[in-house]
């Protein structure tokens, strides 16, 4: 029988219905982006500020560049290796604070909720001081290596210049590896606790601060010593210890934070130390597989001639800006769905997945739609209009990327959706097979034995990075299902 007119029911028509799917995904959507968005800006900023190292360098001369370049690529992969080895610190704060907020709204009386607050807010000082242990180690150990691979170089068959001028920068760079970690494990810890909006700021300002302590140091304004090129290393270094310091300041005026945040690494448990590392190191791993897939598909480039590496070079540089969106979304999502378990939600932790991948995509469709109608006004920034036969080559290059992007995103947010499962073990096997089994002989055999030269390394960069998307998503669909079926018996 249907509702008399002057019921609620009447009134309120569907009142007590679900949402519907598409309002579901908009308030999943603006959920994310309340994290995603700071820290997709974050890492923009940071690529702005190895932007500006590299111009400022540029503007030092060829032998300069060289060098600077040189030492920045050994630092960078050090750098991120030891970021992979904190990565997880987010998702196992989340899960301790929401393990925590959980105990708090128990209704199981007050004295026990207040317990089981303050031992999960322990829990999460314990992580902390971990982090900061794990990073301080990193942090030398990356430091050693760096000075011990920039005396390894003239066995390469580096010009004996550039290597004079790589290793003082390395010298430079080296003491700044320890503040940068730093740093990042007290941004895991924010983005842990969902209170990341610091960051932004913190990042924006250290660009303007490093391109002015660059340009001082360079020139020894001010009265201070003319370091040429070491100066973009000693700023670089200043600039990782004042953003730590800025980070943690803001991090001690929070009421929030506050309390939690402890930097005594010595007092750290040896049992969290090693869960951290076992975390990390396969993290570590994957960063470094990925960035040495990337590195040889250059030198690949490189055996079509000048033109077609500058093609490689200008469309990678437009891949790696955007793929920050990638990387903010698959950070957000981690943490959400480490919270989500831990509050026992495995159906939002499966929405989570969803959402990130709808998100990604309307970025993704916005971006490929520029490369396809407007390349040349896309690579404008990158690429000399003189050069014609490497503009021809990065247009076509821009149309491979547009479909690209979509499968570079999704693998990542894949990698975090099972980091967000503490399964990180997972992420690299599947990484190492799209990568390197699949990806790169794919290049290979589109480039070469098809012909399709720098097209066909794309293509296989593309199959690679499709391949890596599908087992981490259907994998991390799989690792959901057993959770559900674990906790059904």
């Amino acid at each position: 029988m249907p509702p008399k007119p002057d019921s609620p029911a009447a009134e309120a028509p569907g009142r007590d219905a679900p949402p519907s799917a598409l309002a579901t995904l908009l308030g999943d959507g603006r959920a994310l982006a309340t994290l995603a968005v700071p820290l997709i800006l974050t890492q923009l900023a940071q690529v702005a500020l190895t932007t500006t190292d590299t111009v400022m360098m540029g503007l030092l001369g060829t032998q300069e560049l060289a060098a600077g370049g040189l030492a920045i690529v050994i630092f960078n992969q050090l750098r991120t290796m030891g970021v992979g080895l904190v990565t997880s610190v987010g998702n196992q704060i989340a899960a301790a604070a929401a393990r925590a907020e959980k105990a708090h709204g128990d209704e199981q009386g007050a004295e026990k909720a207040d317990a089981g607050r303050a031992g999960g807010h322990e829990e999460v000082r314990g992580i902390v001081r971990a982090s900061m242990a794990v990073a301080t180690l990193a942090g030398v150990v990356g430091a050693v290596l760096m000075v011990l691979i920039g005396q390894c170089l003239t066995w390469l068959g580096q010009d004996a210049a550039v290597v004079d001028r790589t290793q003082t920068m390395l010298l430079a760079l080296a003491p700044g590896l320890l503040p940068c970690l730093w740093f990042q494990a007290i941004r895991q810890f924010t983005v842990g606790m969902r209170r990341p909006q610091a960051l932004l700021r913190i990042t924006v300002a250290s660009i303007a601060v490093n391109a002015a302590l660059n340009w001082v140091l360079i020139h020894g304004t001010w009265g201070l010593p003319k370091l040429g090129l070491t100066g973009i290393g000693v700023a670089t270094s200043t600039v990782y210890l004042l953003s730590f310091l800025a980070l943690y300041a803001s991090a001690k005026r929070d009421a929030t934070l506050a309390p939690l945040l402890t930097l005594n690494a010595a007092k750290a448990d040896p049992a969290a130390v090693k869960r951290l590392i076992g975390l990390g190191v396969p993290i570590a791993a994957t960063y470094g597989s990925e960035a040495g897939f990337f590195s040889v598909t250059a030198l690949m480039a490189g055996a079509f001639g000048p033109a077609a590496l500058a093609a490689h070079t200008a469309v990678n540089q437009l891949v790696y800006i955007v793929f920050q969106v990638a990387v903010g979304l698959s950070h957000a999502a981690s943490i959400n769905v480490s919270r989500e378990l831990a509050l026992g939600r495995t159906d939002d932790a499966r929405r989570i997945k969803n959402t990130a991948l709808a998100c990604a995509a309307a970025v993704m469709a916005v971006v490929g739609t520029a490369y396809l109608t407007v390349p040349r006004l896309v690579l404008a920034p990158f690429m000399d209009s003189g050069s014609d036969r490497a503009l021809t080559i990065a247009t076509h290059l821009l149309i491979v990327t547009a479909f690209l992007q979509f499968f570079d995103c999704a693998q990542n947010i894949g990698v975090g959706l099972l980091r967000g499962l503490d399964d990180t073990k997972s992420g690299f096997r599947i990484t190492v097979i799209g990568y390197w089994a699949v990806g790169l002989p794919a290049a290979w055999l589109l480039s070469h034995p098809l012909g399709l030269e720098t097209v066909g390394i794309w293509l296989g960069l593309l199959t690679g990075l499709a391949t890596t998307a599908v087992l981490l998503l259907r994998r991390y669909g799989a690792s959901l299902a057993a959770r559900e079926k674990a906790a059904s018996i």
